[in-house]
């Protein structure tokens, strides 16, 4: 029986042959129902849309697969049709789904701002009862409030991801260059490599969000740990620093400091070009360790050639290298319309759970529950990264993420427009700001 299951209307009148066929058929529904071994006997097929399609994000794709299988076979009755898109083609089916009260039963979404319509429009399940009893103490603290509204949780998180800028140590080595520890030492290492014919910079800004990364530190560096944070929650995106930090951006793009044709690239083809030793830097996520660590499909002299560092200060600024970009990655929904609820919070229980187990070591991947280094053995990036998180003084949630849909798609293009120079520094957060204070 679906969610709108059959309903009684009063005075109806149901003889003997009719009353024994409709308690027959509620008795074949009820299979699934609470208290039935691994969700009954009923053949159940739950659709999941899921990120990390294969070839660009192997590791996470595998493991994708890999936790369907377990789960397929602890729950022999349900089947998993799923389906992989990239970030911008996700976020695009979402909203067209949504629209058409078409979600699949399970789901992965981004938090916050990004959520908001979607728990708004009552699209997405609450999943407090799993993180109040299976999860309780389980998450990293500070994870799963992003996740929540009005005191109710609509989404449990897999990952938790910090932005580190990755760089070549070959072609460091080469040019005698070391990690930046100031925005002036980044400005003498990115005119060093230009002078010798090299990409300082991997950045693709096509969709915006790799070079609101670059925009948000140096805001963060310039303002201090809660400046990004206040401007969103109060609408209001005038504090000087944030104007530094536009000033700054276009400074660095007149320093030829990224990749040619940035605006016009996809983040797949700018970590091609880094992975490709066309480009000395880039800044990403921690998701992309795995390709530096674990990745089967890269070859090890490669990862031997890739560090990290921290985002650097800038002179005067209140922000400290152990503040960072990120948080909590994407997390898994339930959609409210799904026929299936309980298995389907069953899958994400599962799901959660073995990403939680598996992700450190099979893909090298943060995860968003508690991890016990001591028992496990990292490699030492990773271990490193881990390390910067416990360290961390901050984590700034992603700025597209943290504001509502208006002032996020706002906040996209105009950093596109800022990165082009098509727009100034103050039109920039002139724009912004009226975005933000439209409260949408």
């Amino acid at each position: 029986m679906g969610r709108q299951g059959g309903r009684f209307t009063k005075g109806s009148l149901l003889y003997p042959a009719a009353l024994l066929s409709m308690l027959l058929a509620i008795t074949s529904c009820s299979g699934s129902g609470a208290g039935s071994p691994a969700g009954g006997t009923q053949k159940i097929i739950l659709k999941l849309m899921y990120l990390w399609p294969d070839g660009n994000n192997s590791a996470q794709n595998r493991m994708v697969k890999e936790i369907i299988g377990e789960f397929e076979t602890a729950h022999p009755n349900i089947t998993i049709d799923t389906e992989a898109l990239e970030n911008e083609q996700y976020k695009s089916k979402m909203k067209v789904l949504a629209a058409s009260n078409d979600l699949p039963d399970i789901g992965f979404t981004w938090a916050a701002g990004f959520m908001d319509p979607y728990v708004k429009g009552n699209k997405f399940a609450p999943l407090d009862d799993l993180l109040n009893n299976e999860f309780n103490g389980k998450f990293v603290a500070g994870t799963t409030e992003a996740y929540s509204f009005g005191g109710r949780t609509y989404a449990l998180p897999v990952e938790l991801n910090i932005v580190p800028v990755y760089y070549n140590k070959e072609i460091f080595a080469k040019y005698n260059l070391l990690p930046p520890k100031s925005l002036y030492e980044l400005k003498a290492i990115i005119r060093t490599l230009n002078n010798h014919g090299v990409t300082p910079i991997a950045l693709g800004s096509k969709d915006g969000w790799p070079a609101s990364f670059w925009y948000m530190y140096l805001a963060e560096r310039y303002g201090g740990p809660n400046l990004l944070d206040k401007a969103v929650a109060g609408q209001d995106f005038t504090n000087p620093s944030l104007l530094r930090a536009a000033m700054q951006v276009q400074e660095l793009v007149k320093l030829d400091a990224f990749t040619r044709g940035y605006n016009g690239l996809s983040n797949d083809e700018a970590k091609a070009q880094f992975m490709g030793g066309k480009a000395a830097m880039y800044a990403m996520g921690t998701w992309e360790v795995p390709n530096y660590t674990t990745a089967e499909d890269v070859t090890e002299e490669f990862k031997a050639k890739i560090g990290y560092f921290k985002f650097p200060k800038v002179e005067g600024g209140m922000g400290s290298e152990d503040d960072w970009v990120g948080g909590p990655g994407t997390g898994l929904f339930v959609s409210e319309n799904s026929e299936h609820v309980r298995e389907a919070k069953q899958f994400v229980s599962f799901f959660v759970q073995k990403w939680g187990e598996h992700s450190v070591v099979d893909a090298g991947v943060i995860p968003a529950t508690k991890v016990d280094t001591a028992a496990i053995k990292l490699p030492p990036m990773f271990v490193d990264l881990l390390d910067e998180l416990n360290r961390a003084h901050k984590v700034t949630l992603y700025l597209d993420t943290q504001m509502k849909p208006w002032a996020s798609s706002v906040h996209i293009n105009q950093v596109q427009a800022l990165f082009a120079r098509a727009i100034t520094p103050e039109e920039f957060i002139a724009k912004q700001d009226e975005a933000l204070k439209t409260g949408k």
